[in-house]
């Protein structure tokens, strides 16, 4: 018969050998400071990184999408990007982006040659791309929300929902036209699992993708909508707006960042090691050393 005092030895053991009531690890050391690392920028968005670890992005107002180089130099990668806004550097290392000047999809070589995969007409005319995510087997899935330009002619209302869609062999496919205004969207190609932010209804949604590419199994994955996210891996799904907030892969609330600008727009890991969040807010771009790195 096992007394009080054995059942306490054991329950002992197991806690040292599992680990009991152990905090999550954060993503960001509580001391480690965000740094601004260039400003004077309209409004930037859209990072993404390049296998090495450089950074591009965009200022949408000036129609420029920029690189923050790994020696930490800063230059214009185009300075005629289509009013790009989302970014997304793919396994092959083509750059996309959300050229949402005339409602098109474009593919830039990371040497700036250019070509137009999506340039809508008639009655596929789109809202806006405005983020962009490619799976590795080259399914792009991108969000079309209504955010009215000063520079488009004509009202971008035609499409009557907001929704995300997949392209495939260079074909747009609706995806979910249930959400009230898509915005930011990344996914993990290793588990085939898709987020993307409805951001006019204040929350965020994580899919399956199936073998076809197509999304199923639908589920509120977090009740805060989002402009940009990314993945870490350790699957925590980061969250921009007021900051950053950080949501575990059950989608437990983990830790806030914030940023001093008035708006954070988006986010990706960078850096040699794909150790650094690089964010961009407002007028400004920083970034903060993690204890995690990035997924694709």
């Amino acid at each position: 018969m096992i007394d009080l005092r054995s059942i306490l030895l054991i329950s002992f053991s197991v806690c040292l050998f599992f680990g009991c009531n152990q905090q999550p690890k954060m993503p960001v050391s509580e001391n480690a400071e965000i740094m601004k690392i260039a400003e004077g920028f309209d409004f930037t968005e859209g990072p993404t990184a390049d296998r090495s670890g450089n950074v591009y992005f965009t200022d949408q107002p000036n129609n420029k999408i920029y690189k923050y180089a790994l020696n930490g130099e800063l230059s214009i990668f185009t300075d005629s990007s289509g009013r790009s806004n989302g970014l997304y550097i793919d396994h092959n290392q083509n750059l996309w982006a959300c050229a949402d000047g005339k409602n098109q999809l474009w593919k830039f070589s990371l040497d700036g040659e250019k070509e137009i995969i999506l340039n809508p007409s008639g009655d596929l005319a789109f809202n806006g791309p405005n983020d962009v995510w490619v799976h590795k087997n080259g399914n792009l899935y991108f969000t079309d929300p209504i955010y009215q330009r000063p520079y488009w002619e004509n009202q971008h209302d035609t499409v009557g929902h907001q929704s995300v869609y997949l392209l495939k062999n260079a074909e747009p496919i609706l995806l979910d036209s249930t959400l009230v205004q898509a915005n930011g969207v990344v996914g993990n190609s290793e588990e085939n699992l898709l987020f993307v932010a409805d951001i006019g209804a204040d929350k965020t949604y994580r899919y399956k993708i199936n073998k076809e590419g197509m999304l199923v199994d639908k589920k509120l994955f977090v009740s805060q909508g989002s402009d940009g996210m990314t993945l870490d891996s350790e699957g925590n799904l980061y969250l921009t707006g007021n900051g950053v907030d950080i949501y575990d892969k059950d989608g437990s609330f983990l830790q806030h960042l914030d940023i001093p600008e008035d708006w954070t727009a988006n986010i990706c890991f960078g850096g040699k090691d794909f150790d650094r969040l690089i964010i961009t807010a407002s007028r400004s771009l920083y970034k903060v050393k993690t204890n995690v790195k990035t997924v694709r």
